[in-house]
């Protein structure tokens, strides 16, 4: 999902150019990531349309499930692979034991914060590796809206976290240097994010750069104090006196 989409059958691979052009592969990713749920036509015809619908929106969806259902035909994958109609929604059903990597990267990142929390720093890395492959790549590049937007937010957290176990272990096995490199990746992707910051200190400490903690402890108040009014908090501030002392 995460990517380009492809369907993997073991011997086969389907790409998502099989999957009736651009609004296809939105259509078939909604349907495989709320599997667990029927989706309704209004809110995949707003995904795909917006405001703007389309007056014969209802036609042109059937459309796009009758070719997605054709690709999975095609595909060989009939299995308990089916597109389910009634009540106005759609629902997937795929075969038992099927993986998909958005729900492997959460997962991954749950068994991550496990991990650490009970001093595994070796699983933890493990396991964030794991939801750090998926959660660095692009959802649905090209689409917007709510449903896309509210995916690649949750895939962003996803890939917060993960970085947040990362660095954590890897200051807990010594390795500073790139517990650092993670700790810096989550303040790109989120710099108001202060559990990033703070682990940028927690891993210069590490390397025994207090000078550099404190900097970074600079950086961070000023940056909230200017663009939202805000001293950091009690958190940082902890780590901070820790430096000092």
């Amino acid at each position: 999902m995460a990517g380009r989409i492809c369907l993997d059958l073991g011997d086969r691979v389907i790409d998502e150019g099989a999957l009736a052009g651009s609004q296809g592969r939105l259509v078939f990713a909604m349907l495989v990531a709320e599997r667990r749920w029927a989706v309704s036509k209004d809110e995949i015809a707003e995904e795909l349309w917006g405001e703007q619908l389309p007056s014969a929106w209802e036609n042109a969806l059937r459309a796009l499930i009758s070719k997605i259902r054709a690709v999975l035909a095609r595909a060989g994958c009939t299995d308990g692979a089916v597109v389910a109609q009634g009540l106005g929604c759609y629902q997937m059903s795929l075969p038992a034991g099927t993986w998909v990597d958005l729900e492997a990267a959460a997962d991954a990142v749950h068994r991550a914060e496990a991990a650490l929390r009970a001093h595994d720093a070796t699983a933890a890395q493990g396991h964030a590796a794991v939801a750090l492959a998926v959660s660095r790549r692009p959802l649905l590049a090209g689409h917007e809206g709510r449903w896309v937007t509210r995916r690649r937010e949750m895939l962003q957290s996803v890939r917060l976290r993960a970085l947040d176990c990362n660095a954590a272990a890897l200051i807990a096995s010594g390795d500073a240097v790139r517990a650092l490199v993670c700790a810096q990746e989550a303040v790109h992707v989120a710099p108001f994010r202060e559990r990033g910051h703070r682990l940028i200190m927690r891993a210069h400490l590490a390397a025994g750069d207090r000078a550099e903690a404190l900097r970074s402890y600079e950086r961070l108040r000023l940056l909230l104090a200017e663009e939202l009014g805000i001293p950091p908090a009690r958190e940082s501030e902890c780590i901070y006196q820790q430096a000092l002392s």
